[in-house]
């Protein structure tokens, strides 16, 4: 009897709508691969853009970028990975809203025992994402200013705890004074209401009229250009998500005029696409969070069955911290 496991879908692109739960037949790992038996999956931003057609792909298509749970059965070749282990991860390809999956194992990671398993379907896309913001993007250290956009976010808090552990100075926006607070809670030194104010001219204000050293984007659109304003010369932009809106095309001169600005727009899945990178940067996420130094908060769980109210919420940026989808 093949075994099934229940799987989130989109068969067209288009809202929360269009996601739909359905049994999926799971086989054996082939060469390079595991088959994980999930305990919870992560949710990211980067679910909707796939969902909606921001990012198209090919149809019908499972969704889900992250997760953690056990390991059930290892392919042949797979060395770091034993049938047992504590496990989890964000790869590629989408598929980690189920209860069960074969993939690639290259980017799967051991999980350590002081981790939770709710943790870790919460910490991997977002918590890599910070350490190669902070560690494999441009140069930082301790004293630097960084602006960061969307700090009561999923990604925002973790950094704000990671900036504080290596002694850099970080300058939060959110939508609300609550957001702000929540912010200030887990370590940015200051969070600007943007809804209230003026955040670039308190950008200037909070840096002494110098502007920050880095600017780290995940809004896009709404954002870049009072980004760009936010730096000093030689500044490095960091667009790295289009929660506002793709960024629009620019004069690139524009950085020449702003003071040789620096951008850049990375995606975390090209910083872990060699198996031993993605090890190490997860070596150093999960020392952080075992350390105490960074705190995974969950605010939000979904069952699976709810994943299109829990894309909703995110959409309507309802969300504070941290959201995974559960398996009961």
């Amino acid at each position: 009897m093949t075994e099934t496991a229940k799987t989130v879908i989109i068969e067209e692109h288009g809202g929360p709508e269009a996601l739909k739960l359905v049994d999926r037949e799971v086989g054996e790992p082939g060469e390079g691969e595991i088959r994980i038996r999930h305990a919870a999956c992560g949710l990211n931003f980067i679910d909707c853009y796939q969902r909606s057609g921001l990012y198209p792909m090919e149809l019908p298509h499972a969704l889900g970028m992250e997760a953690s749970g056990t390991i059930e059965a290892v392919g042949p070749g797979v060395t770091h990975l034993a049938v047992g282990d504590r496990a989890a991860y964000a790869a590629v390809p989408p598929g980690a809203y189920a209860e069960a999956r074969v993939m690639p194992a290259a980017q799967v990671c051991k999980l350590p025992d002081a981790i939770s398993f709710e943790e870790g379907a919460a910490m991997m896309l977002k918590g890599l994402t910070v350490q190669y913001l902070f560690h494999r993007t441009t140069p930082l250290k301790a004293g630097d200013t960084v602006l960061f956009h969307a700090a009561a976010g999923g990604v925002g808090l973790i950094a704000c705890q990671w900036a504080k552990s290596e002694g850099i100075r970080l300058i939060g926006t959110a939508g609300s004074e609550e957001k702000c607070q929540l912010a200030l809670e887990h370590g940015a030194d200051a969070c600007i209401n943007y809804a209230t104010e003026d955040w670039v001219a308190r950008v200037r204000e909070l840096t002494d009229g110098k502007g920050v050293d880095v600017v780290m984007d995940s809004v896009g659109k709404e954002t870049f250009e009072g980004s760009l304003d936010c730096l000093k010369p030689l500044g490095m932009m960091i667009s790295f998500g289009n929660a506002s809106g793709a960024v629009e095309a620019f004069n690139l001169g524009l950085l020449a005029q702003k003071g040789s600005l620096k951008v850049t727009r990375p995606t975390l899945f090209a910083h872990i696409a060699l198996h031993e990178a993605c090890q190490d940067m997860a070596a150093m996420l999960f020392d952080k969070v075992a350390s105490g130094a960074v705190k995974i908060r969950i605010d939000q769980r979904f069952p699976l069955a709810e994943v299109a109210a829990a894309h909703r919420a995110l959409e309507a940026r309802q969300t504070t911290g941290q959201t995974i989808l559960t398996l009961d």
